[in-house]
């Protein structure tokens, strides 16, 4: 499977001392993954093999190092090892390593951060409960024992209280604002009307069009097409899909993925396109995290516990889940790849204090964050699958929308909420007025799905089908297309509303909805961009 000339290349274009450090950086990553161990375990057998067939061991020798090259090359290290590189390109983040220029969005940042260590110490003292503790020897016995119904015999948590909802994180979106950019027209005579005020370069609907051009409409697509008995596209999709998953290379993976997933291959395609490679090492690393929740008792654990009760436990698809994905969401918390670093093995209670991540998995959940845990369980019934699936799937930024307010990508919810207004605006203009009109913004009822990526609010099968294409594009993006869509879809009763509350209650019920169609028309929609207000100039 060759790219496709709109497809994004992994990297831009580099100069040769910008190339050479991007090397150098790749090479340091890899010297201290597991399959550089393999790597020099694999050639010391070919210098081995060679001295064994009496050939001299000179390695400025080309063509002693040519054929352990080529060993490599044939052998299967030679695609654990392309996946390792492709895997690593995606994670490297420029702006969180260069830290974020914009001095507004460092202080809303400082500020959301400090909201929640204080919402967190406030709960603590209401409470009289400390944020972090070691278990006794009979707690841990109980603990170990019931881990799997660990949802059950919960402490009482009518006092726990999530830290902080969408409609928070909203408010700190809706604040954000450049000091350095000054209206020189009336409030009124500005033309936009929308919630988020900072000015971000959004794709417009055209460039969107290229950008997902796998989900033309002259294109089959999983979730779609192959629900027709008489069609031979199922057939040929989940045959196509299996060579493809059975190559294992996951730039390839992630392109064929673009159209949907068969069901029987969803589970293994999505760990090929995230990077997921579970070994006895990982099973080790996982049992090592399950033992560091029996021995430690975070406030926060009961938190997760509450905010499970509220959300997956009520539902009719996911409250099975419950105990199964609980294990998954607590060990997360110990993890230090996971959580950067948050609960190191020493001084756990100073680590709480002193440092608190604001991303919505990093150990401080929102609202019915769990029901991305939930999800999950539908396709992984191994624990540690489903554990690293989810943990690689916050590392990439393609699944969980991260709650930070730097607009530095589009993947975060600030430009993903105004990439949202700015499509809606751009495709019906006159009912994004109305809307605001009667004092309904459509980011108010929008954003709670943009934060929990559809999960709880789409039919089970239909959110599938919308992750596969986001995790197979590596994109948020789609979420603000679909929520788009949907505005869209019911256009016609809420142009004849006169309320916030009749709207949001057409809007309430997504159950009905398939996916893939929705996501079609609005691609397929004429612009109207002209005449509406553009936002990004």
């Amino acid at each position: 499977m060759s790219l496709s000339p709109s497809s994004k290349p992994l990297l831009p274009e580099l100069s040769e001392q910008e190339l050479q450090s991007r090397i150098e950086e790749l090479t340091r990553k890899l010297r201290n993954s597991d399959i550089y161990l393999l790597l020099k375990q694999l050639a010391l057998q070919e210098t081995k093999a060679c001295s064994l067939n009496g050939q001299p061991l000179v390695l400025s020798n080309a063509h002693f190092v040519s054929e352990v090259q080529n060993k490599i090359h044939k052998s299967a290290l030679s695609k654990v090892l392309t996946n390792q590189v492709y895997r690593e390109l995606k994670l490297r983040d420029p702006a969180s390593q260069d830290g974020e220029p914009l001095g507004f969005i460092r202080r809303a940042q400082l500020l959301w951060e400090k909201r929640i260590l204080k919402s967190l110490n406030t709960m603590c003292s209401e409470l009289s409960v400390p944020l972090a503790r070691k278990r006794s020897k009979q707690e841990q016995i109980e603990l170990k024992t019931k881990w799997n119904e660990i949802g059950a015999g919960n402490p009482n948590l009518e006092q726990y209280r999530p830290v902080y909802a969408p409609k928070d994180f909203l408010e700190v979106v809706a604040n954000l604002s450049n000091p350095n950019s000054v209206a020189t027209q009336p409030e009124s005579q500005l033309g936009y009307w929308g919630i988020v005020q900072v000015n971000l370069d959004v794709k417009t609907i055209e460039q969107l069009r290229v950008e997902y051009s796998s989900m033309a409409m002259d294109k089959c697509q999983s979730g779609l097409d192959d629900k027709y008995q008489t069609s031979q596209f199922a057939v040929e999709r989940d045959s196509n899909m299996k060579k493809v998953c059975k190559q294992g290379v996951s730039a390839v993976c992630e392109l064929a993925s673009r159209r949907g997933n068969p069901v029987g291959q969803r589970a293994a395609m999505w760990e090929r396109v995230l990077g997921v490679r579970v070994d006895d090492i990982d099973r080790l690393y996982y049992a090592q995290l399950k033992n560091e929740v029996i021995l430690h008792d975070l406030m926060i654990d009961n938190i997760i516990f509450k905010d499970i009760k509220l959300t997956s436990v009520n539902d009719d698809f996911f409250f099975v889940f419950e105990d199964y994905s609980t294990n998954a969401e607590e060990s997360q918390r110990d993890d230090s790849e996971s959580s950067e670093g948050l609960l190191e093995r020493q001084d756990r209670q100073r680590e709480l204090l002193c440092r608190l991540p604001t991303e919505w998995g990093h150990s401080v959940p929102a609202t019915a964050s769990h029901m991305y845990v939930a999800t999950l369980s539908f396709i992984y019934a191994d624990s540690v699958r489903l554990y690293f699936v989810f943990r690689n799937s916050k590392r990439c930024s393609s699944l969980l929308p991260p709650c930070t307010v730097s607009p530095q990508t589009p993947k975060e919810c600030s430009a993903i909420s105004a990439l949202f207004e700015s499509l809606l605006m751009g495709l019906a203009p006159s009912l994004f007025f109305h809307l605001v009109s009667i004092g309904c913004a459509p980011l108010k009822i929008a954003f709670k799905w943009l934060m929990r990526a559809f999960s709880g609010y789409l039919e089970a099968d239909q959110l599938l089908i919308l992750w596969d294409r986001m995790i197979s594009h590596d994109s948020t993006e789609v979420l603000a297309i679909l929520a788009a869509g949907l505005f869209l879809y019911r256009s016609t009763n809420l142009t004849n509303v006169t309320s916030p509350a009749a709207a949001e209650a057409i809007m309430a019920d997504l159950s009905t909805v398939k996916v893939v169609p929705v996501l079609q028309i609005v691609l397929a929609h004429s612009s109207l961009s002209s005449s509406s207000p553009d936002k990004t100039k």
